[in-house]
């Protein structure tokens, strides 16, 4: 179902961009573009294949990939990235509705 310059317009709205006549016809076609892509990639019959957990297993058995250790490394900054906000609650931060 392709998309149509309305729902480009409607998209662009919703985000607050302003966007001239000539971008709403090239983002649309755009778009377009990427969903046909999609839909092409999901006709492709996938069963029997198993999914990679890395590309590079697909050429070698046994990849080692280096990780690191899953520890906290950084201190709780919070305060002060919060301090420049203009509205925050319970250490969230408030912004205005944006979307209807």
């Amino acid at each position: 179902m392709p998309l149509e310059l309305s729902d480009v317009e409607r998209i662009a709205q919703l985000a607050q961009l302003e966007i001239s006549d000539a971008q709403v016809r090239k983002t649309a076609e755009q778009l377009n573009n990427i969903l046909a892509m999609v839909e092409q990639l999901r006709s492709i019959d996938t069963t029997g294949i198993e999914p990679l957990a890395h590309p590079i297993s697909a050429f070698k058995d046994d990849v080692a990939l280096r990780l690191r250790d899953d520890v906290v490394t950084e201190e709780n900054h919070r305060a002060e990235y919060q301090a420049p906000a203009p509205a925050v609650e319970n250490g969230l931060y408030l912004v205005p509705k944006v979307i209807e």
